[in-house]
């Protein structure tokens, strides 16, 4: 059985349209900076007459991939995986396509009823799941609990990294766009984030955050972040290079948190008061593990009061103290 990866290793997910000509280069020599995963999208960045053109590009895609995997390579590469259009994209892709070179598949509209065939179609092979919630049923915490149960007691339950939530497939259903000058905390899917968190987050999965569209708008996309934070998210959809730093910088663990964190793991004793807050290490234990298992991976950042710029420690690989900026 193929172990579960953590979800801390996903980061700024970067979705690319399977039609460009440059994601192998990319991937080969690790050209986006801080970029820990990478998912090549045959589904809606897609158009219908492109996707004969973008199989063709995929299969070339995943030949280099292959090729330079024999020569020793990709531990420095970030983690790749595919997303089919449906479900008999899927099981082609996997009886027609040399898939050894990536880590997994993202399964669209991913529903109670789709999970026997998918896995039917991946239990077999080495390859992670990453399930996007992203259908009508998404607003039916019944339905929800439903699937969340199912998913406990299934084999697949070790190979799923993560939830993905389809923020802007969620909208449609409802006829809705997420609005330009609010974050989608804002909107209807703050109710179905706040149950999908406390549906599946209750049973120890991983959820990742819908891709904020405004590319050009910061502000928007930095209050979003902190409020995916704020609900466990551990990674967010990028569909903009210039998105991977913000959500790399966003899911680095404060200096405050990182302190409670340790004091709540190493206490004896039953409640205590640490930076002006009660800290209770029998509820509070959960959270503290996952800080540190977050900080291990993003590293620990601090508020520069001089320029509110959040800096960061040498415990993050990526960050250029120098130069102020990722390299």
């Amino acid at each position: 059985m193929t172990k579960r990866l953590s979800p801390y290793r996903l980061g700024a997910t970067l979705y690319m349209p399977a039609t460009r000509a440059d994601i192998a280069k990319s991937i080969l020599k690790n050209e986006i900076a801080g970029l820990r995963s990478i998912v090549i999208c045959l589904e809606d960045s897609v158009s219908e007459q492109d996707v004969p053109a973008a199989m063709v590009n995929l299969k070339q895609i995943l030949t280099e991939l292959a090729a330079a995997k024999a020569q020793g390579l990709g531990a420095e590469w970030p983690l790749v995986f595919i997303r089919p259009r449906h479900v008999d994209m899927g099981q082609y892709l996997m009886t027609a396509f040399d898939l050894s070179p990536i880590d997994g598949l993202v399964l669209p509209k991913f529903t109670f009823t789709s999970l026997p065939v998918w896995w039917e179609i991946m239990k077999d092979s080495h390859l992670c799941m990453m399930p996007t919630l992203e259908t009508e049923d998404v607003f039916d915490v019944i339905q929800m609990r439903e699937l969340a149960t199912a998913l406990v007691g299934h084999p697949c339950h070790q190979r799923i990294i993560a939830l993905r939530i389809g923020g802007n497939d969620l909208m449609n259903v409802i006829s809705q766009r997420r609005p330009r000058n609010l974050t989608l905390y804002d909107s209807p899917m703050g109710y179905v984030i706040k149950m999908l968190v406390a549906v599946f987050g209750s049973r120890d999965f991983a959820l990742t955050s819908p891709v904020c569209e405004h590319i050009d708008d910061h502000n928007v996309m930095e209050r979003e972040l902190a409020l995916d934070m704020a609900h466990g998210l551990v990674g967010k959809t990028a569909i903009h290079p210039n998105q991977v730093a913000k959500i790399e910088r966003a899911l680095m663990v404060t200096a405050a948190d990182h302190e409670d964190a340790l004091r709540i793991l190493n206490s004896s004793q039953a409640v205590f008061k640490s930076q002006g807050a009660m800290c209770e290490p029998a509820t509070h234990r959960r959270w503290a593990a996952r800080v540190l298992e977050q900080a291990q991976v993003y590293g620990i950042a601090q508020e520069n009061v001089s320029d509110s710029v959040r800096r960061v420690t040498l415990t993050n690989p990526y960050w250029d103290d120098s130069a102020g900026s990722y390299s």
